[in-house]
Order: C-alpha cells, then sequence, then structure tokens
C-alpha cells in the first residue's frame, strides 16, 4: 500500500469511526441543555474512564441510531457494490423492527410497505415537514464507497438514500454538501472548498439557503431552528469543523451546543475523522 493509499485509508476509517464516536459521546447528553458537556468534565480525561457515560437508554460507548443506520447502509453498498434504494430500505426495515430507537419521521416512513412514496406520506403525517438530520447522520458510507467517484455522482447517491425517508430536497442538498466534504478529506483536498463545489452543482435554492449557513462568518448563535432540522445540524458540525484543531475539540464543542447533540457529534465526528483521519482519534 503506498502512501497516499495508507492516507485515504486512515481518514475513510476515520470518517466512520469519528461519527460513531460522536455519537455514543453524544448520546447521554441528547435533547439536555448546552454546556452540558463542558460542566459535566471541566477538566480533560481524554484516555481515561470517564467520557463515555451511558445515559438515556444508552450504555456506556453504545452508538445510536445515527450509526446503527449508517452501518446498514454501508453493508448494502458493499453487497450491492453500489446504491440500491429497494435493498437499502429492506436493511432500514428490518433493522427498526427491533431497533431501541428511531426517528420519528424515519419511523413513519419504515412503516410503509415499499419504498415508492414512504418519504411523502411520512412527511404528510409529520405536518408537511421532513427536513430533518436523520438524513445527514447515516450518509458517511456513501462518501467512503464513492469517494473516487466524480463528484456528481456522489451527489446524486446521496441525495437518493435521504429521499427515502426525507422528502423535503433540503435534506438531501445536506446530505451532499456532507458527502462531498468528507470525499474532499478522504483526498487531502479542501473540505470547505468542497462545500462550494457542491453547491454549483445544486439547485438554485441550495446555494441561497446553505451558502450562509456554511460560510466561516456563521456560528451557533445565528441558529433560528434547532439542530434537530439538517440547517442547523450540519451548519454547526461545519462549525466546530472549523474551528477546531483537532478530532477532539470538534466533536465536543459540537457536543455541548445541545439538544440533539448524539448527531450533531456524530456528523461533526464523521467531518473531523476524514479531515485528521482514524490515528487521530483519542
Amino acid at each position: 500500500m503506498d502512501t497516499e493509499n495508507k492516507v485515504n485509508t486512515q481518514r475513510a476509517i476515520g470518517a466512520f469511526v469519528g461519527g460513531a464516536v460522536g455519537d455514543a459521546l453524544g448520546a447521554p447528553f441528547e435533547f439536555k441543555a448546552g454546556g452540558l458537556y463542558s460542566s459535566t468534565f471541566p477538566e480533560r480525561v481524554v484516555g481515561e474512564v470517564g467520557e463515555m457515560t451511558g445515559g438515556g437508554g444508552w450504555s456506556p460507548g453504545e452508538f445510536t441510531d445515527d450509526t446503527q443506520m449508517a452501518i446498514a447502509l454501508a453493508e448494502s453498498l458493499i453487497a450491492n457494490h453500489g446504491i440500491n434504494s429497494a435493498d437499502i430500505w429492506e436493511r432500514w426495515r428490518a433493522w427498526a423492527s427491533s431497533a431501541k430507537d428511531v426517528g420519528i419521521l424515519t419511523r413513519q416512513a419504515l412503516s410503509a410497505e415499499s419504498h415508492d412514496g414512504a418519504a411523502r406520506a411520512a412527511e404528510v403525517s409529520n405536518g408537511g415537514k421532513s427536513a430533518g438530520n436523520g438524513s445527514v447522520m447515516r450518509n458517511t458510507p456513501i462518501a467512503l464507497f464513492l469517494f473516487d467517484q466524480p463528484l456528481p455522482v456522489v451527489i446524486e447517491s446521496a441525495i437518493e438514500q435521504s429521499a427515502l425517508t426525507h422528502n423535503d430536497p433540503q435534506a438531501g442538498f445536506g446530505a451532499a454538501i456532507h458527502a462531498a466534504m468528507i470525499c474532499a478529506g478522504i483526498q487531502g483536498a479542501d473540505m470547505f472548498g468542497a462545500i462550494e463545489d457542491a453547491l454549483e452543482l445544486l439547485p438554485v435554492e441550495a446555494r441561497e439557503t446553505w451558502g450562509p449557513l456554511l460560510s466561516d462568518a456563521w456560528t451557533p448563535s445565528g441558529s433560528q431552528l434547532t439542530n434537530g432540522t439538517v440547517w442547523t445540524c450540519l451548519a454547526q458540525a461545519v462549525w466546530a469543523l472549523r474551528t477546531s484543531s483537532t478530532i477532539e475539540e470538534a466533536v465536543t464543542k459540537a457536543i455541548d451546543l445541545g439538544d440533539d447533540a448524539d448527531t450533531v457529534g456524530c456528523v461533526a465526528g464523521s467531518l473531523a475523522g476524514a479531515r485528521w483521519g482514524i490515528q487521530a482519534i483519542p
């Protein structure tokens, strides 16, 4: 294995494991107030027993539906040598039948008999809202499987997996940008430049919405929606990545924002892992 491929592998593994670590670390702080993580751990305890506390129905170090869905997606991509919506759907349905926790919108969609039209029906049942962060939290395998493919292929596939449960196009746009950033990270390219690359390939409404949210001027104080939405979740994760110099810093910053802490931690961890690699995870 040459050096370049070794680095790519380390970053690819880092993206997946980083997401799982952020998910498990944030799980006990899900739906809690911001600042709780830093008040619980005022001193750095990396390398010791402490951070993976468990709670909220999760054992210490146990990851949630965020990573569980990503694993099922990864298994489908491997088994089918690419994206196969019907197979992904069936794997998610099998998982959901015994899962400890499933997002409301995702559960509604997966309760349908077929993936055709399921996301739209779930959106209607959910009061017309379907731009949740579930489309992004499970998305990392798309980038890992397609990182060496043309960006339009990556974007199309990210949107396709999103649309299985999230009918709002904005959920797909968020997944597309997330995948583009991870692909860039794996390749050692500019992850923030990848945002612009993705936006150039997406409809104009994506640029108008996502451009300001993912700019270097945005901060969490500008959040107008909860991080349960795809917009704020990805914006907070990108902010954490942009303002950090280590995986640890990015993930803990994201979790400390509170609310849907495990998912923001998961998304931030996947981005940070793609940037710094598996070897940088404490």
